[in-house]
């Protein structure tokens, strides 16, 4: 059993839905422990955070996935703060060789996120984690494609996500970003059995037209909820 925990803040919802679709994703291989760790502004005290529950549980874990929204060009502060607590295990190399990925949102289309995975991945490297990005090939960059479409934001470091900002608490603009979190969870999960197991791995490779076909695949999912929805309105 592998175990497969996702780590993230989130102060109205959207990179918490970000973080359930790669939780999604993660449960779906076999023999995967997946556990969601919500880092709060209840945990920092004096500027410095501080939970021993939740340090045990990723030192537990055989991957972490690492989320939180990108304000003003960097993580939240308050992840920051989580972050900043790695010190201690970090002493230690008490996560040395575990997986880890990332992943962020912001309302703007780009807003800067790039940062904030370097950042994440940066501290991974500090702990001496092995880092896993995303492997799929960009959407939405063609005059089929649509904002629906898988990796539609062209990130490979981590997830991105984006919400406008007149949408709901909770709600993620577009139904790929959520497609694309939870593939990358199923990937990580996998690439995690194998790293720790040996499980056997096969690497999925897709041309251009056949990863176009996964995205027409997630466009046709998000029309039908939108549907759905306007029908149950």
């Amino acid at each position: 059993m592998a175990t497969v925990t996702v780590v993230y803040h989130s102060p109205y919802g959207h990179t918490r839905a970000l973080a359930e679709s790669i939780a999604r994703g993660a449960k779906s291989v076999p023999d995967t422990d997946v556990r969601l760790a919500e880092i709060t502004g209840h945990q920092v005290h004096e500027g410095r955070w501080s939970d021993a529950a939740t340090i045990e549980l990723l030192k537990e874990s055989d991957a972490i996935v690492f989320g939180a929204p990108t304000y003003m060009g960097s993580v939240s502060a308050v992840f920051k703060a989580f972050l900043e607590a790695g010190f201690y295990p970090f002493l230690e190399q008490e996560w040395k060789d575990k997986l880890a990925g990332g992943f962020t949102h912001s309302a703007s289309q780009n807003g800067d996120k790039l940062f904030s995975l370097q950042q994440l991945a940066v501290f991974a490297a500090q702990m001496n984690m092995q880092w896993v990005p995303v492997g799929d090939a960009a959407g939405n960059n063609w005059t089929g494609g649509s904002v629906h479409d898988v990796n539609r934001l062209g990130s490979w470091l981590g997830v991105m996500g984006q919400t406008n900002v007149d949408e709901e608490p909770g709600a993620v603009s577009a139904h790929g970003d959520l497609v694309t979190a939870e593939r990358y969870g199923a990937r990580l999960a996998e690439l995690t059995a194998r790293w720790i197991h040996g499980r056997e791995y096969e690497v999925q490779r897709h041309t251009l037209e056949g990863f176009r076909e996964i995205s027409a695949r997630s466009a046709a999912d998000a029309k039908a909820r939108i549907e759905q929805a306007s029908s149950a309105a």
